[in-house]
């Protein structure tokens, strides 16, 4: 496997690997192997750090290695359909870095590239993967809360001085980085339904993107959500989901610490530990390993379907600020460099 991109999260990824692969639960899963950068003195020095036996220098040298099966793409927002279509044309399977791409066309070319090669290519969002998820789908199915009438999500992290969030080039702002989160909380435990009204709002950084937002959504069955995030503050992340008999309390959207269950009368009535984990990341890549394995081109956990359903959202959200990003329109042929 290899990792295109030598950032932040591209760090947490190879940690993953090199877990998971000293790991019996998951060591014939993965094998670590090489990093890729525009720099070759950047990605020698990934590579060393994490052990990994590849080291590349420029993008095309990765795509041109017939070794590299399964590439996780760590590049910004803007990046993503271009270095997936690439190395999909090249051969090889993807798993890309949420959010999946700039808007919902992009998306599509990028799934219509999976489906020309018959190329897996999964959006690596990592709270559709984890443990967590059943665990709430376990509660809202025994009926612990009632009926459910109600979801309430946000994360929101203080994160300016990131030069990548503001630039509205790269896609910045809150929505694609860490508002695709409470979306994503609501979607899960909603799933797919009609939408009958959006109602969104956000404030406008100096750079043109969004500094905060919120949502609320209302389904064709009465049942409302809301969604929250910034990148000027902290917030509890917390989410909620409200029923007829209770409600449930997740801590930490982004990776869920445990589970809280009320009754009506605010009493808790049952607590849920969240299985240790290596990272977090490990359940995404042990999913899309099976999925290519199976013959899948998608994952059971976050289908194409589910990406176009939540890139559409984020579009139409968008739409309604009036929020453009300049790069959403270019060519997506699959020619970009690496980070």
């Amino acid at each position: 496997m290899a990792i295109l991109g030598a950032g932040r999260i591209a760090v947490s990824m190879a940690r993953t690997l090199t877990m998971m692969a000293a790991d019996d639960r998951y060591r014939t899963l993965v094998d670590p192997y090489a990093v890729a950068s525009r720099d070759q003195a950047r990605a020698d020095a990934f590579a060393k750090e994490h052990g990994l036996p590849k080291a590349y220098g420029s993008y095309e040298a990765m795509l041109a290695d017939p070794e590299v099966d399964l590439v996780y793409i760590a590049t910004p927002h803007s990046l993503h359909a271009k270095q997936a279509i690439a190395c999909m044309r090249a051969g090889k399977h993807v798993l890309v870095e949420k959010a999946f791409a700039l808007n919902v066309e992009q998306a599509r070319a990028m799934i219509d590239v999976s489906e020309d090669t018959g190329r897996f290519c999964g959006e690596a969002i990592w709270t559709r993967f984890m443990p967590s998820r059943l665990l709430v789908d376990e509660a809202l199915s025994a009926g612990e809360i009632g009926d459910v009438t109600a979801v309430h999500a946000n994360l929101c992290y203080p994160m300016t001085h990131k030069a990548r969030l503001k630039d509205p080039r790269l896609g910045g702002g809150a929505l694609l980085d860490v508002g695709v989160y409470p979306l994503n909380f609501i979607d899960m435990v909603l799933g797919e339904r009609e939408l009958r009204r959006l109602d969104t709002t956000m404030v406008t950084f100096p750079t043109g993107v969004d500094a905060q937002n919120s949502t609320t959504l209302v389904y064709a069955n009465d049942t409302m959500a809301t969604a929250y995030s910034s990148m000027m503050n902290a917030s509890d992340r917390d989410g909620r989901v409200d029923g007829t008999e209770g409600y449930l309390v997740c801590r930490n959207i982004n990776d869920i610490e445990g589970i809280d269950i009320y009754g009506t009368d605010h009493e808790l009535k049952r607590h849920v530990d969240v299985p240790a984990q290596l990272t977090g990341y490990e359940y995404e890549v042990k999913a899309a390993v099976r999925a290519i394995r199976a013959g899948r081109r998608d994952c059971p956990e976050m289908t194409h379907a589910d990406t176009l359903r939540m890139m559409a959202l984020m579009d139409r959200i968008r739409r309604e600020w009036g929020l453009h990003y300049p790069t959403e329109d270019d060519a997506v042929d699959g020619t970009a460099d690496a980070d």
